[in-house]
């Protein structure tokens, strides 16, 4: 099978298409002609080296994330039948989606709804997923909350605007580095869309909020971004942080944790979300989470973001794109 394999870690270069043996499912297993791998921010963090919760081995095939259809079961597996299209996660060794072929446990592995779309269903498992858990289980939006989205027109980004007027925040604040991707979050439902590259930027969100701050803000840029964040927070505000797209860890002076921590001490909380432990040790409710996010999607209340495909053997510039920032919506290879 052609698939798109790195041998070691480093830019976008080291991204190669290969032709590899057609895995074969083992006991527990699935096998998935692929039709569409996504493209997730964490195969540009195990691509780099970045510290990563994951061993990366080598020679290593990214993409946790696929769409397509069964073409075989392993021992001990009842279904999916061989040709039903289905998503899963994938990826847990070596052999991931940027892929022909992969194989997915069979629990990471559901029959795609009527009315989905594989280049759509590849995007929905980590993004939407990820989004879900956040409002709904890490943090509790409620009515009336304001709540504050970073990098808003992307996949996370697009679902958690979304999701949060949803569950009733009424004053959603995205964030966004052009013009066109504030019009795409403020097109998701956004209330209000700010330049967070603007150096007032925080400024203006807290204005947007009549000076008190939101209730909920997410953070994923890494660096300076998450004492910016953290300087969005009304009293009894959480801030979620999901990643470090920057690639540099978030710095929290001194300046920023004695308000914080004890002076006032405002009873704000910062906690951090990583989905793999979800369906580690809390498995039923991450499931839970994903057939709620699809019964939104079944209902027309939550819109998949638009999708950008690729052909396989152009990985590396999908990543250049993800990296840079320059993208919208999600990104997907085609096999």
């Amino acid at each position: 099978m052609k698939a798109i394999q790195m041998t070691e870690q480093g830019g976008p270069e080291v991204l190669r298409l290969a032709d590899l043996p057609d895995p074969q499912p083992g006991p527990g297993q699935i096998l998935i002609r692929v039709e569409a791998a996504a493209v997730n921010f964490s195969d540009v963090m195990r691509r780099r080296g970045d510290d990563y919760p994951v061993p990366t081995p080598s020679p290593f095939v990214p993409g946790a994330e696929v769409a397509g259809t069964v073409v075989a079961l392993g021992e001990d597996v009842d279904g999916p039948a061989a040709g039903t299209p289905v998503f899963a996660l994938v990826g847990a060794d070596a052999s991931g989606g940027y892929a022909e072929l992969a194989v997915a446990f069979a629990p990471n592995v559901i029959p795609i709804p009527p009315g989905l779309e594989p280049d759509a269903a590849a995007g929905v498992v980590v993004a939407g997923l990820a989004a879900t858990l956040i409002l709904t289980e890490t943090v509790g939006i409620e009515e009336g909350h304001s709540v504050f989205i970073p990098a808003a027109a992307g996949g996370v980004g697009g679902y958690a605007v979304q999701i949060a007027k949803l569950l009733g925040a009424d004053n959603v604040i995205a964030g966004a580095s052009t013009e066109a991707k504030r019009k795409i979050a403020l097109g998701f439902g956004a209330d209000h869309a700010v330049d967070y590259n603007d150096p007032n930027w925080v400024k203006t969100v807290r204005d947007l909020t009549g000076g008190t701050g939101v209730d909920v803000a997410l953070e994923m840029s890494g660096g300076d971004r998450l004492t910016q964040t953290l300087g969005l927070l009304a009293p009894f505000g959480n801030l979620v942080v999901f990643g470090s797209v920057s690639g540099i860890p978030g710095r929290l002076d001194e300046a920023a944790v004695l308000p914080w921590l004890y002076d006032p001490a405002p009873n704000q909380s910062v906690v951090g979300f990583n989905l793999g432990p979800w369906f580690e040790l809390r498995p039923s409710a991450a499931v839970e989470a994903l057939h709620r996010l699809l019964e939104w999607v079944r209902a027309g209340q939550i819109r998949v973001p638009d999708t950008t495909a690729f052909p396989l053997a152009e990985a590396a510039e999908a990543h250049r794109l993800l990296e840079g920032g320059a993208t919208t919506g999600k990104l997907i290879l085609k096999p």
